[in-house]
């Protein structure tokens, strides 16, 4: 599960309007029939319109200043492994506003003397089937030197066409195609590169959360650098804050429970933590794995783009000699769809 809390900007500023950011998750409905769009879902409605999303979210921005995120964007995207267990998209749905009920939860705020409640929150969502490989993944960066060699020499196929230079544009053609042999990352016999669509199931949400709360009263920001601590704000004692860690850790606790996913330990919050602060301990509690666990963390691994190298039998050398191989990549593979928060 990879799960993101970012305020949305325009350029080096915070975007004044939500219309852009609904606008871009209106692109897999461009081509589709009416009947066939995907439309945005809240906590009690589904198939909400577009230009009410927009409506609202910008009607809902009461004493923010433009040094202020009006909103924010939050990205659920379950992994491979943890999509193979949801059957539909309304479970997918669901989950959702099981999640959002969570966020609710995280704030360490009070609304007219009480907790924050899911009520409290306004926003919108919306499914997504489609992704696209990024300049990021690693496919397309083991790609990438294959990708230049053949750029070059289809620039100087263009160069001898124009007769700017002399020489075959067949034999060019030949060395281009075995490049595109040797590339190791292929779909369907093509060469991943940036802007390809990615295979299987990529189902995801976005989700548009209103900096205010649905009273358009009070401010409720899960950017907060602050878990749970109060201020003077005109002569009264305010709570403020958003705990991140709680709210990461419930998005696996509920989808564990709703799905009876069996989670590995390399798919857990609480290891991702562990590896950030105490990486040589994550390394030493993956190596005390029981064997079938251990071969599927490794296999999770593998699948997130790191490079394992062979793994010494003896713990301690897995801490010790391993360690530095794997940490880099490790880093890369802990930000993946497949194992990071």
């Amino acid at each position: 599960m990879y799960i993101s809390i970012s305020p949305q900007k325009s350029g080096g500023h915070y975007a004044s309007s939500s219309a852009d950011y609904v606008r871009y998750l209106e692109k897999e409905n461009e081509h589709r029939l009416d009947e066939e769009k995907e439309n945005f879902f809240n906590a009690s409605h589904d198939d909400i319109l577009p230009e009410s999303v927009t409506k609202d979210i910008d009607g809902n921005t009461a004493k923010l200043k433009t040094s202020e995120a009006r909103f924010y964007a939050i990205t659920i995207n379950p992994s491979a492994r943890e999509l193979a267990n949801i059957s539909t998209k309304d479970q997918l749905k669901d989950y959702t506003r099981e999640l959002m009920k969570s966020y609710a939860s995280c704030f360490n705020r009070e609304i007219d003397g009480g907790a924050v409640q899911p009520s409290d929150i306004k926003y919108y969502a919306k499914l997504e089937t489609q992704r696209y490989f990024k300049g990021t993944d690693w496919q397309v960066k083991e790609n990438q030197p294959y990708a230049s060699q053949i750029l070059a020499l289809k620039n100087q196929q263009r160069k001898i066409d124009r007769g700017e230079e002399q020489g075959s544009i067949t034999k060019l053609q030949k060395q281009i195609d075995r490049l595109e042999q040797q590339a190791p990352h292929k779909i369907n016999g093509l060469r991943i590169s940036q802007g390809m669509a990615k295979p299987g199931n990529q189902s995801h949400i976005h989700i548009i959360v209103s900096r205010k709360d649905a009273s358009n009263l009070y401010g409720l920001s899960p950017g907060s650098k602050y878990k749970a601590s109060e201020v003077m704000m005109n002569g009264k004692l305010v709570k403020r804050g958003f705990d991140r860690d709680r709210f990461f850790a419930s998005a696996e606790k509920i989808f564990d429970q709703k799905f009876q996913f069996q989670r590995n330990y390399v798919e857990s919050y609480a290891s991702r933590k562990l590896f950030l602060k105490q990486p040589k301990s994550y390394m030493q509690q993956l190596a005390k794995l029981p064997t079938a666990q251990k071969k599927l963390a490794f296999q999770i691994l593998r699948q997130s783009g790191l490079r394992i190298p062979a793994i010494p039998t003896n713990q301690v050398q897995l801490a010790i000699k391993s360690f530095n191989q794997l940490r880099k990549g490790l880093k890369t593979a802990i930000k993946s769809s497949s194992i990071g928060y």
